[in-house]
């Protein structure tokens, strides 16, 4: 297990860190930079770039982007005259908090729809799964801006920005939603394998009452399956609340992100990746060890 812990880490430092050094390549490598946007005339740009360091050649500007990185210097922002880490410290808080809520709520909506879709027939299962496949098909994009207007039309909540709670929810429900379609989708599978599976037969066949059946043996073998793809999950909720950020002007890393990459402010662009990546390596790390722990095979293989 150890070894197992060791070799997931090892890879999650080497996803933030290619991540971040990616995109920072990618915003030297684009035409044009931050002095060159204000209209001045040549000479108050070239001095603007030599003072930022945008003169040197761009190997140069690499590595020394390289060496403040390893030891976690993200450099200053171009466009707020302030840390890089300063900046990501409060925008990927509120990141966080709306990641947790829309995770909570598609946990808490996705998994009880699962076991109802995997275990039962009749209307309702048939309504679940139909509900299921709609906000499967829906981005977080669109059902952002389907629950703005309804929120704008009926002046029921807040349609932007971070206040009261209130404001969580028009962006919690739009990011929640496909995610909870998702984990219901794959806990329905989950748990009609299990209640396949012999021990689930011969306990339905010594008359022991299916409820039972599947409380307390089918969703725990069931488990595995979405406790492996929660790791993909989160990755994908930080990814997906950029979009709704900026939708919701959510002052989260999304907005960041957008006012960065339209500034060609580079080291604040390296910074907002390198934070995502984290985010999705943090998961993707968590979803590996829960799994694990549920199924010490899981470490065993992988440290062999």
């Amino acid at each position: 297990m150890s070894l197992f812990l060791f070799r997931r880490t090892l890879a999650a430092v080497g996803l933030v860190f290619a991540v971040a050094s990616g995109a920072q390549l990618l915003a030297q490598l684009a035409p044009g930079d931050y002095a060159g946007q204000f209209g001045m005339t040549r000479e108050q740009i070239a001095i603007q770039r030599h003072d930022l360091g945008l003169d040197r050649p761009f190997g140069q500007q690499y590595v020394h982007w390289l060496r403040r990185t390893l030891s976690l210097d993200l450099g200053q922002s171009f466009h707020y005259r302030v840390p890089v880490v300063d900046l990501l410290k409060e925008r990927a808080a509120n990141t966080a908090a709306l990641a947790l809520a829309a995770l909570a709520v598609a946990t808490l909506i996705g998994i009880p729809s699962g076991i109802v879709t995997g275990s039962r027939r009749g209307w309702p299962a048939r309504c679940l799964r139909a509900a299921s496949l709609v906000f499967l098909s829906v981005p977080p994009l669109i059902s952002s801006i389907v629950l703005l207007t309804i929120a704008a039309r009926t002046g029921w909540l807040p349609v932007s920005g971070m206040g009261g709670p209130g404001h969580f929810v028009v962006p919690t429900l739009a990011l929640a939603l496909p995610f909870a379609a998702m984990i219901e989708r794959l806990q329905a599978q989950s748990l009609g394998d299990a209640l396949n599976r012999p021990a689930a037969l011969a306990a339905r066949a010594r008359g022991i009452p299916d409820t039972r059946i599947v409380w307390r043996h089918g969703w725990r073998q069931s488990l595995g399956p979405i406790l492996a793809i929660y790791g993909v999950i989160i990755g994908s909720l930080f990814s997906g609340s950029f979009a709704v950020e900026i939708v919701t002007q959510w002052p989260g890393l999304g907005g960041l992100m957008a006012q960065a990459l339209m500034a060609r402010d580079t080291y604040l662009i390296a910074g907002c990746a390198a934070a995502g990546a984290a985010f999705l390596a943090t998961g993707v790390l968590a979803a590996d060890v829960a799994h694990a722990i549920a199924d010490p095979r899981i470490g065993s293989a992988h440290g062999a």
